[in-house]
């Protein structure tokens, strides 16, 4: 593996977490509640591998950011969902690991309660985390 490929790794472990965050939810929607143990364990575990290879990514590129071939509006639209991608990142890490922690310990009234906002947000980085790979590589790439 080259570190050109880490970027393709990171979308594939969001797309990941994002599929197992939409079962997991549909799961626990039907009152399965082991599967969705399992989903929202292999949502976290994707979630923090991709953290790992992010922030190597980060590091053997000496902090480089990749340009977006694209302008006006579409440029727009690719910074807001950059900054709120970024800043629902920072906070979705320590609401997961409290709404985790709040159903190993079996406290699932408060676990549900706080699902209710980490759910969506961990979907939004999710689903965003995709779009702006596709964004960089694949639709509007800068030219070399």
């Amino acid at each position: 593996m080259q570190v050109s490929d880490l970027p393709a790794v990171n979308a594939t472990l969001n797309g990941i977490a994002l599929i197992c965050l939409t079962l997991g939810f549909a799961c626990i929607r039907t009152g399965r509640k082991m599967a969705h143990r399992w989903f929202m364990t292999g949502a976290f575990a994707a979630s923090c591998v991709f953290l790992v290879t992010y922030v190597a990514h980060k590091i053997l590129v000496r902090g480089v950011h990749t340009k977006l071939g694209a302008d006006g509006w579409i440029l727009g639209v690719y910074y807001a969902m950059l900054i709120s991608h970024i800043l629902l990142a920072i906070v979705i890490v320590p609401m997961a690991l409290v709404t985790i922690r709040r159903a190993v310990a079996e406290q699932f009234e408060a676990h549900r309660r706080l699902a209710r906002w980490t759910w969506p947000l961990w979907m939004y980085v999710s689903v965003t985390g995709v779009l702006i790979y596709f964004m960089l590589y694949h639709w509007f790439p800068a030219k070399v």
